[in-house]
């Protein structure tokens, strides 16, 4: 064999051990989620190669978020997307987690639908409320609406439903609800259907539904790189919303059986936040709202006490 074709081949070699290395180097991480349009950008990070192009091998689940803590505890999960104030009740209730980076913001995305005959929150004292289960932020978003209406969760009558069944049921008119707690895309099968009932309360009118991006303590401490890259995928997602936008709502619509069409008019109620809106949540916004967020927790029997630091509940170190 010639000395061109030793070298030839012993270059293969080296890009074929290189390759292997880099593939062996993918972090795998399990990550839970819904089906809410606002994690979205999870699916779109992965079904477009950013996580893997920033080395990481993610599985998303979807997973109820009554039962994502479960399935952390149990080791089938590393990271989660959902509600901040849900990390407060993990947290409370002993699963260790930390948030990462804020992912997006209701807008309008979430809410209460009653029957047309309901015209104002207020109305709903004595009437049939379907909503998730307690320790969710559908339950939560009750709760605090309730309040800040001066009634409480007492002055309703509760039926656990999910987002898309408490909607589904709402639209067909069974389980004599009054009203649901749900959110997109749930929310449009209401908006598209006007005569079922009407849209009574908003996370746009109430600004307290905000979506962040958390993993367990050990993974963190153990994969530093990996919780930066998962964030910086995170970043590159949106990047890829706002540049690409057709292919964008291509992906992420088909993952909630939506078209693109769906997909774009759902998101518009969402508000997604990238770097220097992070830098500003948890710069004072986040402990404002912790603060309210527990003691509203507290009041309902989510939780029995408050974790002892509520700032522990969020590292910012990877949105440098």
């Amino acid at each position: 064999m010639s000395r061109s074709f030793k070298t030839f081949f012993a270059t293969l070699a080296v890009l074929a051990g290189s390759t292997a290395l880099a593939q062996a180097q993918e972090t795998k991480v399990a990550i839970g989620i819904s089906g809410w349009t606002g994690f979205a950008p999870l699916t779109l990070a992965k079904e477009a190669g950013i996580f893997k192009a920033n080395g990481l091998d993610v599985s998303i689940k979807k997973i109820p978020q009554k039962d994502r803590h479960l399935a952390i505890a149990s080791g089938d999960i590393q990271c989660a997307a959902t509600t901040v104030e849900t990390w407060i009740v993990w947290n409370a209730n002993g699963i260790a987690t930390t948030q990462l980076f804020k992912m997006d913001q209701g807008m309008g995305s979430d809410g209460i639908v009653a029957r047309n005959t309901i015209s104002k929150v207020a109305d709903l004292k004595g009437k049939t409320v379907a909503a998730s289960a307690p320790g969710t932020n559908p339950h939560f978003t009750l709760a605090w609406i309730l309040k800040k209406n001066g009634l409480s969760l007492k002055d309703v009558k509760l039926v656990t439903l999910e987002p898309a069944p408490a909607a589904n049921a709402f639209v067909a008119g069974t389980g004599s609800l009054d009203a649901a707690v749900t959110y997109e895309p749930y929310l449009s099968l209401v908006r598209d259907k006007p005569e079922s009932g009407k849209l009574i309360a908003d996370s746009l009118q109430y600004p307290m539904v905000f979506d962040t991006f958390g993993c367990t303590p050990k993974f963190i401490k153990e994969n530093p790189k990996a919780a930066k890259a998962l964030t910086e995928s995170y970043f590159q997602a949106l990047e890829m919303i706002n540049k690409e936008p057709k292919k964008a709502f291509t992906i992420m619509g088909a993952d909630v059986k939506q078209t693109p069409e769906q997909f774009e008019k759902s998101q518009s109620k969402i508000k997604w936040a990238d770097r220097e809106a992070n830098k500003k949540f948890f710069n004072g916004e986040i402990q404002a709202f912790n603060k309210e967020a527990a003691e509203l927790l507290l009041e309902i029997g989510v939780i029995k006490a408050k974790p002892a630091n509520l700032d522990t509940l969020f590292d910012t170190t990877f949105l440098n």
